[in-house]
């Protein structure tokens, strides 16, 4: 990670936000800018391997006020990121899901652009503050719900709705989320199996045990136990069998 540390860049996904921002205005003044920048995996053959890097400067989108949201919500996600997991690993899950979707694009077809990645970040920050308010849309909402969301629309649809292709292209591109929370979230749901699971034994151990209406304070026998016992309640409260019924 030390070595991680002197090659990462601080404040990465501002320069993302900036760069975006920039190729958006570009677009808005029909510069074509878009074809130079794309990721072509022909063209990337060709020797063009810039295109390795530009396409996560290029917005999804042509709408002014879609673009306001995604970039002030990109944003803010990486400086959170930032500030929880430190410049290197920020810099390691961002270039991670970088490379997922580059060879999604290269071995199975789809290209996302760079809203998969931008996903990712949410996914992260839904995972490490599940409960964080955000307004969404003016709206306040709890991170895990904006998330949820999300992975129902669009990514859910596009899964459901999409070939065996694209469906293996959106696993690959979240491979950065995979690799930083996978294992976690599976000894989560594990240690859950097991909890859930106790707890339906100690609830099918209470059914099985009838409940005793009396009980001997010194050796325990219940109506149960002995139906022949004849059982007295002392004046402290204390039920006793008459065999052991105090003196007093």
């Amino acid at each position: 990670m030390n070595f991680l540390s002197r090659l990462a860049i601080p404040g990465l996904i501002r320069y993302v936000v900036i760069l975006n921002a920039l190729v958006f205005l570009l677009m808005l003044l029909n510069r074509p800018i878009v074809e130079m920048i794309s990721l072509d995996p022909a063209l990337v053959l060709q020797g063009q391997i810039w295109r390795l890097v530009t396409w996560i400067f290029i917005p999804t989108t042509s709408s002014m006020l879609w673009i306001f949201f995604y970039l002030m919500f990109t944003w803010w996600a990486g400086e959170m990121l930032e500030a929880t997991w430190g410049t290197a690993r920020l810099n390691l899950y961002y270039f991670l899901g970088m490379a997922g979707c580059t060879a999604s694009a290269f071995f199975l077809g789809p290209n996302f652009g760079n809203t998969i990645l931008t996903f990712t970040l949410l996914l992260a920050l839904a995972t490490l503050s599940p409960d964080l308010e955000i307004l969404f849309f003016f709206f306040p909402m709890k991170l895990k719900w904006v998330a949820l969301l999300s992975i129902v629309y669009p990514w859910g649809y596009l899964f459901v709705g999409g070939g065996t292709s694209t469906q293996v292209a959106i696993v690959v591109c979240l491979v950065n989320y995979l690799i930083f929370f996978g294992p976690q979230l599976f000894l989560q749901a594990r240690n859950q199996r097991k909890v859930e699971m106790r707890r339906a034994r100690f609830e099918a151990s209470k059914r099985d045990v009838p409940s005793t209406l009396h009980r001997c304070e010194t050796c325990g026998i219940t109506e149960m136990s002995n139906p022949e016992a004849d059982f007295r309640v002392a004046d402290d409260g204390r039920e006793f069998c008459t065999a052991h019924l105090p003196q007093h």
